[in-house]
């Protein structure tokens, strides 16, 4: 096992956002392809970006979740397909840690190694013989094409044989059949495919109770002390998500931006966009909200990482807050988006013409069942009136 010095959040975002024309140049074909390219795979494996949140003696980095944001909003920036799925890679890739150090070395004896996921349990585990025979499905593989490993959760009995409840495993791709389905409206390049189980052993020691891994009953001795372990998985998946939606803001500043120049308004006296007092108010509108978008992602990355610092314990409402701040992030985003895209004109609606992308991007973002505004507004004010969460997933 090979350790290695952290890679500074500096460098790291430099790395970035010098991948963006590559992104941006990529965009179409990426949407075409309905996956990411392997060139764009290849050079976020470059820039070391699968390192961010692998423990230092895997050879990672063990970045912050402030680091692996503002990568990832970069990358955004660039392309939200490719924002979107390392996101989505590092937290399946982070989870890896929570399983037992031999399950570890395993995964991590893969160069890069790319870990998708989900958090639905769509499949049922029956015990067998040295561990579980798995049957199902899932949907919404984020990343599916280009990964080694996928982290499922299943249904198993409880160890009491009276009921049922879910339980995390990892499983390698290549027990597992690729259903090619991703045909969507947004983030099309994200390669969100189906995956199925067919009597797909898995062994007892890369199966854990999704009920211990709520609670940060994780099962890595030698994570235990590790900062980046010290750490709710929800908490986690929280910080993780919100520089997509950053980098899906701030790339509708910089397409509408760039266009700016060239424009006119149709039918009105103004032969510059620049210069008409409507493009004022909604830039200047649009600026105020990217700010108060990275207001909540600054405060829900600081959370996590200074919790995973010092080792405290986090407080329910921290949790249902953490996101309540995705929900808007989620909102704020959409709303500038929409801004530069309704101030596009009609010309905008054609593909070559980025913000079109950018909006069914962020439209989907928003859609994410663990992302929806309004179910994490609500999650947070039922805490905030006093009431139990009516969620596993806090």
């Amino acid at each position: 096992m090979a350790s290695t010095s952290a890679v500074p959040r500096t460098e790291l975002v430099r790395r970035a956002s010098n991948l963006i024309p590559l992104l941006r140049q990529n965009a179409h074909r990426t949407e075409q392809n309905r996956s990411l390219l392997d060139e764009t795979v290849e050079a976020m494996a470059d820039a070391g970006f699968f390192k961010m949140r692998v423990p230092a003696r895997y050879g990672g980095y063990e970045s912050d979740t402030a680091t692996q944001a503002a990568v990832t909003a970069e990358l955004a920036r660039g392309d939200g397909a490719a924002g979107w799925t390392m996101s989505v890679w590092t937290i399946p890739g982070w989870m890896v840690g929570m399983f037992p150090d031999e399950v570890q070395d395993e995964v991590y004896e893969t160069e890069n190694v790319r870990v998708c996921g989900t958090l639905s349990p769509t499949a049922v585990a029956t015990p067998v013989d040295g561990g579980y025979t798995v049957n199902g499905q899932w949907g919404f593989i984020s990343g599916a094409p280009h990964s080694h490993w996928q982290e499922i959760i299943a249904m198993a009995p409880t160890p009491d044989g009276q009921g049922q409840w879910p339980v995390m495993a990892l499983v390698p791709m290549a027990d597992l059949r690729r259903v090619d389905d991703w045909y969507a409206s947004g983030l099309r390049g994200s390669g969100s495919i189906t995956t199925v189980a067919e009597d797909v052993f898995v062994p007892a020691a890369r199966v854990l109770p999704l009920v211990a891994v709520l609670q940060e009953q994780y099962a890595s001795r030698l994570n235990a002390e590790l900062p980046m372990y010290r750490a709710p998985l929800l908490g986690v998946a929280a910080a993780s998500s919100v520089g997509t939606l950053v980098g899906l803001a701030k790339a509708a500043q910089d397409v509408f931006m760039e266009r700016l120049g060239g424009r006119k308004i149709t039918y009105s006296d103004y032969t510059s966009q620049r210069e008409a007092p409507v493009t004022h108010l909604q830039v200047g509108q649009a600026a105020m909200k990217i700010d108060q978008l990275g207001f909540h992602a600054d405060r829900v990355t600081a959370l996590a990482d200074e919790r995973s610092r010092t080792g405290e314990p986090w407080k329910l409402e921290e949790r249902a807050r953490s996101r309540a701040d995705v929900a808007a992030a989620c909102q704020l985003a959409k709303e500038v988006v929409d801004i530069f895209a309704g101030a596009s004109g009609g010309s905008s609606i054609y593909e070559s013409v980025p913000i079109q992308r950018i909006l069914r991007d962020v439209n989907a973002v928003n859609l994410h069942a663990l992302m929806v505004p309004s179910t994490n507004y609500e999650l947070y004010g039922r805490i905030l009136c006093g009431l139990d969460p009516n969620s596993t997933y806090i």
